[in-house]
Order: C-alpha cells, then structure tokens, then sequence
C-alpha cells in the first residue's frame, strides 16, 4: 500500500481530506521509524475507511517537516479538517496509537 505523503500532494491528501490523517514523519535512516513500519502498516488497514494514514519522509519534505516543528523523529500528527490536533513522538506500541486514533475519530 503506498502512502507517500509530500510537498506536492500534502494540502490535498491532508489538509483537505474529508477523514482524519495520521501523519508519520519519518526518514529512511531512522532506525524507530523503521521499526515503526509495521504497526503503521497494520493501523491503516484496521482503520481504512475511517482515517487516512500516510508517511511522509522529512529528507524529501523538509518544508513541511518545519512548518509543523517536526524535532525529532518518528513523530505522529493527527489532523483533522486541517488542523493538527494531537502529535505524539517516538516509537510507541500499537495500543497507544490506536487510543489516540480512537479519541481523535470520536
């Protein structure tokens, strides 16, 4: 499944997507994103339909990386009708993220 997010397609995908988005930003040489992969993989087909999950490397995309103060990586937006309404950052255990998809779909 690929859900590549970048400059070029990041307002449409996320800013005016109808669903919430989960954002991971991320890069090819950070070794928690990697292992992050997986769970990330799982979650967007347990919630297909119900929120977009998509990726987005912050090497190739580094104007968005800034725009929403990305410091350390991976880190998780949750946006909703635009806005980012709950980040979280690290490598977290599946439960955790689903709880903050859950909140953020209720």
């Amino acid at each position: 499944m690929d859900y590549s997010l970048n400059s070029q397609n990041f307002e449409e995908e996320v800013l005016k997507s109808k669903v919430p988005v989960l954002v991971d930003f991320s890069a090819d040489w950070c070794g928690p994103c990697k292992m992050m992969a997986p769970v990330i993989d799982e979650l967007a087909g347990e919630y297909e339909g119900e929120m977009k999950i998509g990726k987005i490397n912050v090497d190739q995309s580094p104007d968005i990386a800034q725009k929403y103060n990305v410091m350390s990586i991976p880190m998780f937006a949750f946006f909703k009708n635009g806005e980012v309404i709950e980040t979280a950052v690290g490598a977290l255990n599946k439960a955790k993220l689903q709880g903050i998809i859950d909140k953020v779909l209720a």
